[in-house]
């Protein structure tokens, strides 16, 4: 299999997506980096074939998508339906979370990515 990992057509958006993250992104990212959970290695605006995702695990092979309001339009609805099970069908675990999930109950968001851990 051909890299699908950070294609370097794709560098300059993912360095832009990551300079200006989301406050729910920002938020996440806190609870991410340096191996916080669990020990955990996660990448942020990390591109798998031509999607970019928004955080990723690679050693669980877990790829979390924060959803703001723009997620509620029924043609961003399809995209984000085909993209995941695309990702899905390369041997990605995908789980999403609503923005107002970070604000509010960053706990169980937490929790709820551990309890997708292997070991």
């Amino acid at each position: 299999m051909k890299n699908i990992h950070n294609r370097k057509y794709l560098e300059e958006r993912r360095k832009d997506l990551r300079s200006n993250l989301t406050s729910a992104e920002a938020t996440l990212w806190k609870s991410l980096q340096k191996k916080q959970l669990k020990g955990r290695k996660f990448r942020r605006q990390h591109s798998i074939e031509n999607y970019i995702v928004d955080f990723y695990c690679p050693s669980e092979k877990l790829i979390i998508e924060l959803d703001g309001a723009v997620h509620l339009d029924f043609a961003q609805q399809n995209y984000d339906n085909e993209r995941t099970l695309r990702l899905k069908e390369l041997g990605f675990t995908v789980i999403r979370f609503e923005n107002k999930a970070v604000f509010e109950y960053l706990d169980m968001v937490l929790e709820e990515i551990k309890q997708h851990f292997k070991n």
